[in-house]
C-alpha cells in the first residue's frame, strides 16, 4: 500500500524515471541469469564438441596419411600395369610372328602333300 501512496506522490517524471531504471534493472537480472544459465548448460556440450573435434582432426591426419601411402602403391601398380601392357604386347607380336611361320609350313605341307599326290 505504500508503495501505491508514493507512487501517487511522486510527480509524473520521477515514476517514468522509477519505472525505467527498475526495467533496466529487471533487464540485466535476466540477462545475467540467461547468461549464467547458458555458461552452465553449454559448457559441457562446448568440451565434448572440442574433444571430438581433436579426435577426429587426429582421424583426418591419419587418413592424410593413409591415402599418401595409397596413392605411392596406385602409382606403382600402374607401372606394373605398363610393363604387363609391354609384356602383352610384345606376346602378341611373337604369337602373331610364330602364326604366321605356322600358316606358311601348313603351306608348304599342303604343297608337299598336292606333289606327293601326282
Amino acid at each position: 500500500m505504500e508503495s501505491l501512496l508514493l507512487i501517487s506522490a511522486m510527480s509524473v517524471t520521477a515514476a517514468t524515471i522509477l519505472i525505467v531504471a527498475l526495467l533496466l534493472v529487471a533487464g540485466l537480472i535476466g540477462y545475467l541469469t540467461a547468461w549464467f544459465y547458458a555458461r552452465s548448460v553449454y559448457t559441457p556440450v562446448i568440451k565434448k564438441l572440442e574433444d571430438e573435434k581433436v579426435q577426429l582432426n587426429l582421424e583426418i591426419s591419419g587418413l592424410k596419411e593413409e591415402i599418401v601411402i595409397l596413392k605411392a602403391r596406385i602409382g606403382d601398380l600402374n607401372k606394373k600395369v605398363d610393363e604387363l601392357d609391354k609384356d602383352v604386347s610384345e606376346r602378341e607380336k611373337e604369337i602373331s610372328e610364330k602364326a604366321d611361320i605356322i600358316g606358311g609350313m601348313e603351306r608348304e605341307l599342303k604343297e608337299l602333300r598336292a606333289k606327293i599326290k601326282v
